[in-house]
Order: structure tokens, then sequence, then C-alpha cells
């Protein structure tokens, strides 16, 4: 056991360094800051020190911020959310790369970032046959901790005790030809054990804390928010009538993070639904309340990122909780194999969508990353329903979220099934390329842009050669490129 000064010094420039973290659990609490100063005092002494940090996907704000703040960062993988780091993707002073996060795992494992030198890794306890007791996330870290050459443990004992047993650690996934099916039938099965194991002989340092995850704060839903969770609910009633999901337990559901997911989640409190399931990655305070009310009976998750309140009332009753929530390996909760036989409703955020179903849920202005795909492309693309959600304008009505063609794709219109926006709804489902446009302008676009939206089709249709999907390519992007000549989309 050492102090978190001295596990630092394990850690060399050009180092790779995978860290636990998913959301804002989990991450090591007081060796990154120590990291973080050490490669200040170097590079202030005149020598170059980054490394290349490897998470589960956003990590704690302070993590990132410090280690962006003293150029820390040479390349980082695979999603992030804190404006300093950004900052410098977007003035490519870091290199990012942006993943499906169901891929991360086995792209390490097959050598692309090289090799992992050191991986941090917080845990609420060690057993006595020095088995790791998970934290509030497991993320990547029995990945990391089975291929990182020296392990660096960051014991907190700041997680409630009882949430020993909670997690389900999945040993059992190869690389082809080697694969064998992931037997998850149902949104509770367990199929792993609950603790990570690691060999003893790579544990170079043992720093103890106590100190809490920070929250993840949570705002009441405003007006707008709550208008596209009864589009969504009303959505849900639909389905339901035309017998495509179950009445009274619909189908598991996967929701992102932001206020839009849990206003959704919060209109099911009073959809009259019981028995529900959640296979997501992430946990919102949201979530605990349906299950405390019995709405949701089971959750699997790979972090519970919670707000201040949302720790308190898990600690309170985490006896309660204990046999109601699952958290698994990103892997595994992310599993393309296991979201198609479940057959998940994965509703997702977006920043725009274009008139065809094209999603953008990354780029700002086609070029600037805001925070990375994350896991919503493994959801969407493998669910039973795939939906997503946005506001129909951004910055003060000056930005469309409905635009005749994204500048950057993630999910394409074969992956895009349901569009909602405050304005409404567009089930895009067995509609052609010209019926989708129809629908996502009438019923989704903000009616400050609807004229301008229907001008556009219109006269692509009307242009010579129009084909399966009209675009007049001179003015695909003119939205876009009028946002930045004036500050509107107008």
């Amino acid at each position: 056991m050492v102090s978190a000064d001295d596990a630092v010094k394990f850690i060399h420039p050009g180092d790779t360094v995978a860290i636990s973290g998913f959301a804002s659990a989990g991450t090591p609490k007081d060796t990154i800051p120590a990291l973080a100063a050490r490669i200040g005092q170097v590079r202030a002494a005149g020598t170059d020190f980054a490394i290349n940090l490897l998470t589960g996907a956003s990590v704690s704000t302070d993590t990132e911020r410090l280690l962006a703040e003293v150029d820390g960062i040479a390349l980082r993988m695979p999603y992030q959310s804190e404006p300093t780091a950004r900052g410098r993707i977007n003035s490519g002073t870091m290199d990012y790369v942006d993943i499906h996060l169901s891929h991360v795992a086995q792209q390490v494992w097959l050598g692309y970032y090289g090799k992992v030198d050191i991986a941090i890794v917080e845990v609420s306890g060690i057993t006595e046959s020095g088995e790791l007791i998970p934290s509030a996330s497991v993320g990547n870290n029995k990945t990391w901790l089975d291929v990182a050459e020296k392990v660096i443990l960051e014991v907190n004992s700041g997680i409630p005790s009882h949430i020993e047993g909670m997690h389900d650690i999945y040993y059992g996934t190869a690389l082809p030809p080697n694969r064998k099916p992931i037997m998850i039938t149902k949104v509770d099965d367990r199929i792993g054990q609950p603790t990570f194991r690691v060999d003893p002989d790579k544990v170079v340092a043992v720093v103890r804390t106590h100190s809490p995850d920070a929250g993840s704060p949570v705002t009441a839903p405003d007006a707008v928010s709550q208008a596209i969770a009864d589009h969504v609910l009303d959505f849900f009633a639909h389905e339901v009538k035309a017998g495509r999901l179950p009445a009274d337990t619909l189908l598991p559901l996967q929701a992102g993070i932001g206020n839009v997911a849990n206003a959704v989640l919060g209109g099911l409190d009073h959809g009259g639904y019981r028995g529900l399931s959640c296979y997501t990655e992430v946990i919102q305070d949201g979530m605990l309340h349906l299950i405390k009310e019995g709405i949701v009976t089971h959750a699997s998750t790979t972090a519970l990122a919670l707000s201040d309140a949302g720790f308190e009332d898990l600690q309170a009753n985490i006896d309660f909780y204990h046999s109601r929530i699952i958290l698994r390996p990103q892997e595994i909760s992310n599993h393309p194999e296991v979201v198609r036989r479940l057959g998940l409703i994965a509703m997702n955020g977006m920043l725009e969508a274009d008139i065809y179903g094209n999603v953008n849920s990354t780029h700002i202005m086609g070029t600037k990353i805001m925070n990375g795909i994350g896991g919503s492309g493994d959801f969407a693309r493998n669910g039973f329903v795939s939906i997503f959600l946005s506001p129909s304008t951004a910055r003060g009505g000056a930005i469309s979220a409905i635009v005749p063609m994204v500048p950057h794709v993630d999910h394409t219109e074969h992956d895009v099934q349901v569009i909602v926006t405050e304005q409404g709804l567009a089930d895009l489902r067995s509609l052609s390329p010209r019926k989708r446009a129809r629908a996502m302008i009438d019923k989704c676009a903000h009616p400050d842009y609807r004229d301008a939206l229907d001008d556009y089709f219109l006269r692509a249709q009307a242009a010579t050669g129009a084909g399966q999907t009209p675009h007049l390519l001179g003015e695909t992007f003119a939205f876009h490129q009028r946002y930045l000549e004036t500050g509107s989309m107008k």
C-alpha cells in the first residue's frame, strides 16, 4: 500500500494507461489528480510527458480536465464529455478515436492500441482470496485487469459495502473462432461471478481512498423534454394496441443519458405499466424511482450514473436494490447478440437528423466532436425498435435539428426507425425515402424551419434525375453554411 503520489511513479511518458470509470462512476479518485500533478511538474521542467488514455466511456469531469489542462493526453479512446479535453481534440492537439463501446474490449485484446502498460482500477474491496469487489461501475475493468502489464488498485471504502454481489462479471468471452453464445435470455440472468480476477504479480501498488463518486446532475424535465416524453409514451400505447409490444411489460428498455431520457422514464410512472425491465449501459436517478415503485422489476447496466441524492438513496436502500440491479462489463451490457435477443426498445439522443432519417449524434456542424457515439450504435442497430430523441431546435432557435442532409452520419437511415422532437413523432418504418422526408418535415421539424425544408424537398424532387433519394447537392449543407456565416440557420 502506497500513496497516490508514489503509485503514479510507475507511469512513464508514452505509456498507454487504462483506467476504470464509466460516466461519473468508478473513476480513480486520488491517483488521477496525482498523475496530473506529476505530468505538470515534469512538463514544467522541460520534459514532454503525455499518455494514451483508455477508459470505459466518459469519466469524472475532474479526471479529464486535470489531465487535459496539463496536455497530458496524447490519445483518448473511446468516449469523452469534458470541455477542456473536447477543445484539445477539436484543435488537433489530442488524438481521439471514437468507437462503439461494445468494440473496445475486442480491439484492445487484438492490440489495436499497442500494449496496455498500466491499469488503474477502482474497487470497493479485496476478498481474502485476492479477488476484487467492483465499485459503482464495471465498464472495461475486466479487460484492463487481464491485459495490462502492471496494475494499480485504488480501494475505495467510500462505496457502500453491500454493493458486493450486485455485479455479474463474465469471463466466457473469446476471440473468433472460439466464441460461444452469450447465455442471457432475460434481463436478470446471471452468467458470471461477482468479482474481478487479477494476477497478484501484476499489482504494483494499492492506494486507499474514501471518496464518493461525483454526482451526475439531474434537472427536472422542461416543457420540451416533457413533450418529447409524451410522444414516446403515445407511441408505446400505439404499439401495444397494434400487438407489437406486450401490454403491461413492453420490452426491455434502453435509454441514453440526459434530461430527455429521464423525462421518458418519468412518464412511465403514469403509464400503467408494471413489471418492466431495463437492459442498458447507465442507470440514472429516474430508474431508481421506477424500481422503488415496482414499475421496473429488474435493471441491468454497466454503471450507476447517479446524482448526489441518487447515491444517498442507493446507499440507504442498498439491500432493496441489491437483488434488482445487475452491473455487467460493458462488452456484455452493450453486446449486439444480447441486444438483439432481448428485443430492446432503444432510446438515444441525437444532435440532428436529416429529412431521410440519417442521424448525427457526435459532430457540431459536421466537424467538431461533441462527446462521441458511445453505445447508441450498439443499441440502435440491434434493438427491436430504434428511437432517436431531440428538441427540434438548439441555440435559442438558431439551429434546426432537422436539416436537408446531415454533414456527419453516425446512424444511417437503415438503423433509424423513429424520430421524436417536441413537435411530434415520425415513424419511419416501412416508408420509402420520399415518404420519410414528408413525415420528418411535417411531424418533427420546428415551424420556423418547416417552409425552408419543404421548399428544399419539393425542388429536389423536381430536379432532373431526382432519383430514389432526392437531393440538391449544391444546397445539401446550406443550413449549416448559413449558420457558420450568420449565426443562424434561418
